[in-house]
């Protein structure tokens, strides 16, 4: 197969920045005759002349073999040692486990690790995806390298931003806050969380998440400030609050950037979805960056979720379950819970007294939101899903979300069938969760941490936290994640003439694609690189 100019190249200059010396004791050196040396040095042209002489001359030097057995010794402790390749032509390497402990997201270290009791105990229903070899490659081109020395030393521009919604939907805005102020060459202030109106959650970043890490993290990226200097704590910002959806860098920069060199402060508000999925390379492995190494929860909040994590997985692996069943999202996905004619009722009247709540497509009615899978499943429907793919009857399941509508009677299908059914609450010893009590989107982040490391994971529909614990696992060596088929699965629900094992069957089959295996980040809308972080941010040996 041919190979253009530009890529051999591109594959040049990795080559030349993963250069290894080895070092070699004088004394073989100095015992190589200057002949060998010589012949050594010589170009293939005049190798070729004396070809048998040199050949004799040298495999017949003891010294010469003893030189010979220790580099290769020596290689073969570097690859046992090191996972070290000296002939990869993967310019990312091969030693995941020796980048800097900053850039390495919680758990992918772990993963990347084989634990052969861990390997035989998850079979079955737990059974792990192949990853065909993925894994995180964040190689960003010499151009944005060299920029990156004049965009860290600017002290001109401020980028301010306000952040709203739950947690997972404030992550997502500080990603694409970090993008802007790279696009702008601009300083990013530690991003304000904004009152959530829903929730009464006062949280501050630094209540949420790590603000010295995400400093570090991104500090070949982007200058991090915790506050504005002095000199521009007076200033009036220039203010942008209807930036439109799906943006280019080209735009951003066309707008921005003259009032932002002339007033020096820019506030932007709103960010959700505002810039465009589908960016040069460079900026989408800085969202992968931002997303899977910059953005950790602080310390109380990992250390709790981990404990949870712990208590879950002391009797075997498990499977997190997030739940979509809380009365918000019944009325903003136009759909019904089908409790009763009473909830029904209900979520009806409301969504008719606040239309702006309904998401979309709101000439579709309820059956027919329901047949194209725009819907949350209901609990029964998660029990038969369930049941259709395995799950053994003794599998320990951990559900995150918020209070159903409906109360815990709605999720008696799923306790009834599975017994060890548990969230944060049930796991949490007496008082663990009080100083977070009152706290919606640290709790969020607790429910976070527990299903992102789980063995399986599924969502009953989508959701920011679906979609980021999705790309998460996929960067984390593709930890099986189940997809519900809605749309197709939907209408065999419906179907009461089917016997279980025919549809346990069909169930099955519709899902053998849909369990977290790599998956390519195409142009689709939607598609983002953090829930789809293949081919930009991840590779594998064949992408080369």
């Amino acid at each position: 197969m041919a190979i253009s100019k530009s890529a051999n190249s591109k594959k040049q200059h990795h080559l030349h920045h993963h250069q290894c010396y080895i070092s070699v004791p004088s004394e073989i050196i100095n015992s190589l005759s200057s002949n060998s040396l010589q012949s050594l040095l010589l170009s293939p042209k005049k190798a070729s002349k004396t070809a048998t002489f040199s050949r004799s001359k040298i495999f017949k030097n003891p010294k010469t073999w003893f030189l010979l057995f220790f580099v290769s010794g020596f290689l073969f402790m570097m690859k046992m040692w090191y996972n070290f390749d000296p002939f990869s032509s993967n310019p990312c390497g091969n030693a995941p486990q020796k980048v800097s402990s900053t850039f390495i997201p919680n758990g992918v270290a772990k993963s990347l690790i084989k634990d052969e009791d861990k390997d035989e105990e998850l079979k079955g229903f737990w059974k792990q995806p192949d990853g065909l070899g993925y894994r995180p490659c964040l190689d960003f081109s010499d151009e944005y390298r060299r920029s990156s020395v004049e965009i860290l030393k600017d002290r001109t521009k401020y980028l301010v931003v306000v952040v709203s919604g739950g947690m997972n939907q404030q992550r997502n805005q500080i990603v694409d806050a970090v993008v802007i102020a790279r696009i702008l060459g601009a300083a990013l202030v530690v991003p304000i969380l904004q009152v959530n109106v829903i929730w009464g959650d006062e949280s501050e970043f630094s209540d949420i998440f790590d603000v010295e890490h995400f400093k570090e993290a991104l500090a070949d990226d982007v200058r991090i400030i915790s506050s504005l200097p002095s000199n521009h704590l007076m200033s009036r910002p220039v203010e942008e609050k209807h930036t439109p959806l799906h943006v280019s860098p080209q735009w951003i920069r066309a707008r921005y950037l003259k009032r932002m060199k002339r007033e020096g402060v820019l506030l932007l508000r709103g960010l959700d979805s505002r810039l465009s999925k589908d960016l040069p390379s460079d900026l989408q492995k800085l969202r992968c960056k931002v997303a899977f190494h910059a953005l950790r929860f602080a310390p109380p909040i990992r250390e709790l979720g981990n404990k949870l994590t712990e208590r879950m997985r002391s009797k075997g692996p498990y499977l997190a379950l997030h739940l979509r069943m809380e009365k918000d999202v019944w009325v903003r996905t136009g759909c019904l819970p089908g409790l009763s004619r009473e909830y029904d009722e209900i979520i009806h009247k409301e969504r008719k007294s606040r239309p702006e709540l309904l998401t979309s497509r709101s000439n579709m009615t309820y059956h027919d939101r329901k047949l194209a899978g725009l819907c949350p499943l209901t609990a029964m429907e998660v029990t038969r899903l369930l049941k259709a793919l395995g799950v053994p009857k003794n599998g320990r399941i951990f559900w995150a979300g918020g209070n159903p509508f409906g109360g815990p009677k709605v999720l008696s299908p799923l306790v009834t069938e599975f017994p060890h059914f548990y969230n944060k609450e049930d796991l949490a010893l007496a008082g663990e969760l009080d100083p977070f009590a009152k706290k919606a989107s640290i709790m969020a982040a607790i429910d976070y941490i527990v299903s992102e490391n789980s063995d399986v994971f599924m969502a009953s529909h989508g959701g920011n936290m679906g979609h980021a614990i999705q790309g998460y696992r996929a960067y984390s060596g593709h930890k099986k994640t189940i997809t519900p088929n809605k749309r197709q699965m939907l209408s065999y629900f419906l179907n009461t003439s089917l016997r279980e094992d025919e549809f346990n069957k069909i169930i099955l089959d519709l899902h053998r694609d849909s369990m977290g295996q790599p998956e390519i980040r195409t142009s689709k809308a939607g598609r983002d690189v953090t829930k789809f972080p293949i081919p930009e941010c991840m590779r594998n040996d064949s992408s080369y």
